[in-house]
């Protein structure tokens, strides 16, 4: 009984509990008893919060025996991306420069998620300071994915997708840069909304690149989703980069459909190196969305090539600035006995920092320096500039651009561990979209080799309602993929 309710997606589980045939206190313990039979495999938690999850769900259930439920998310458990501040919680960043810091506040998300009654069961597995593309980066473990474990699940939030296409929970949050949402989503066969930036408030959430980062919902199904994002979209005055725009009912139009959307296909994002089976199960969505009643337009963004080392430079050059923080002055990790403050500061970040941060604070660092900021950061904006224009003048020819999330599914683990840029590639189709602050969704387009391979929808600044319709489009036709096969043992 209890593995069938984790099955259920985050839409079922909250009917359920409308109509009192399950309890919160029964979808706790069914969550908390699949993290424990599959995440010794899986790895997608850094820390479970058993006791917490179980008093708030008891607490769901009390607001419903008093017909007190606070609407579609009271009582479903959930599960955070360990980025976000969470009081009381210890929150790493997946980093070892952060081990042991406890906040003393909640992220502004965590807030709302809880003031809408969601039951949180822990916190999950990231890339260090959400650095990479494969969940590797981790200081703590590698994230597994659930379809091939010995494959990646997709980073930086390889735990958020990980822990859903595992059943574990039923919605996730996680946060995107340059596709880190869309990216796992699109490896683990769930559904990753990065929305537009400013949708979403970023107070609470550790920085990476201030200017790219934006939270986002992910769910097994585009109604998830669309649930998530609207109990967390919305002003947040402690945010000065959040949107006043009104939050809009990302379910009203769900079910409408696609006749008469033009769907933008570039031609840049075809081009080549995309992986053959990738490419059938892309363009397969695309006819399918075409029989529904779409029209597909060809288009181009023809400054496609040079994203990736725009996003390599303005990203680390935000880096280098937002990790100065980490100083094992005011919290975090400090060397034990320096010599002194200078041999303090670096000891400290020596010890506390891995690889990946490592990299991206000397390459950014470099990029801000004197004699070379006009040369590389200033124009790397000019760039950014250029690519947002691009989709400018795509959307006044189509509503959504839509392509291949990644040019292959996942990759194995240690692939790409020893080849910086082949790894960041694996972000090519994605991080235009944070350059231009648009939102981007992935929805599962089917599976190559035995593989998700994921649609990537792109929308109008706040059109996320529009992304979210084609996406239930598509998936009416293909379906939420099923449960991965988990080996032997698994509960």
């Amino acid at each position: 009984m209890s593995d069938a309710l984790t099955h259920l997606s985050l839409g079922e589980a909250s009917e359920r509990l409308a109509d009192r045939s399950v309890s919160a206190r029964e979808l706790a313990e069914a969550c908390l008893a699949r993290v424990a039979g599959t995440d010794d495999r899986v790895g997608a938690f850094l820390r479970v919060t058993a006791e917490r999850a179980l008093a708030q769900a008891d607490a769901a259930d009390r607001r419903a025996a008093a017909r007190d439920r606070r609407g579609p998310l009271d009582g479903v458990p959930i599960a955070l991306k360990d980025l976000f501040l969470t009081r009381g919680v210890e929150t790493t960043a997946g980093s070892r420069m952060l081990e042991g810091f406890v906040p003393p506040y909640d992220a502004t998300v965590v807030e709302r998620l809880e003031a809408a009654g969601a039951v949180s069961l822990g916190k999950l597995n990231l890339d260090e300071f959400a650095m990479g593309s494969s969940n590797e980066q981790s200081a703590y473990k590698p994230c597994r994915n659930p379809w091939d474990l010995a494959r990646t699940p997709g980073g930086s939030s390889g735990g958020s997708a990980a822990a859903l296409a595992a059943r574990q929970c039923f919605g996730t949050l996680g946060t995107d840069t340059g596709g880190s949402i869309r990216l796992p989503a699109s490896f683990c066969g769930v559904v990753g909304l990065k929305p537009t930036y400013g949708r979403v408030s970023r107070h609470g959430v550790v920085a990476f690149a201030s200017s790219l980062d934006q939270v986002g919902p992910l769910g097994r199904t585009v109604r998830d989703v669309a649930l998530l994002l609207g109990a967390i979209a919305g002003r947040d005055p402690r945010d000065m980069t959040s949107s006043a725009r009104p939050v809009d009912d990302y379910l009203a139009g769900l079910e409408g459909g696609v006749a008469g959307l033009r769907i933008g296909v570039p031609r840049e994002w075809f081009a080549g190196g995309v992986e053959p089976g990738v490419e059938r199960e892309v363009r397969g969505a695309l006819a399918r969305l075409e029989r529904g009643g779409a029209a597909l337009v060809e288009i181009s963004l023809p400054h496609t090539r040079y994203g990736i080392g725009a996003y390599y430079l303005i990203a680390t050059a935000e880096a280098s600035s937002n990790l100065a923080r980490y100083d094992g002055v005011r919290y975090g990790l400090r060397a034990r006995e320096p010599r002194g403050l200078a041999e303090m500061y670096a000891e400290s970040r020596r010890r506390g920092l891995g690889a990946e941060p490592k990299r991206r604070i000397m390459l950014g660092t470099f990029a801000l320096s004197a004699g070379y900021h006009d040369a590389y950061y200033t124009r790397a904006q000019q760039v950014r500039t250029l690519i947002r224009r691009d989709f400018d003048a795509a959307f006044e020819r189509c509503d959504v651009v839509a392509g291949p999330v990644s040019p292959g599914p996942a990759f194995r683990l240690g692939e790409r561990s020893s080849d910086p840029l082949q790894m960041y590639l694996a972000d090519v189709f994605t991080i235009t979209c944070n350059l231009a602050a648009l939102p981007g969704l992935s929805v599962p387009a089917g599976l190559a080799g035995g593989l998700p391979v994921g649609l990537q929808l792109v929308g109008r600044p706040f059109d996320e309602a529009t992304l979210l319709r084609a996406a239930r489009a598509l998936e009416r036709e293909v379906g939420p993929l099923p449960a991965p096969p988990l080996p032997a043992g698994a509960a």
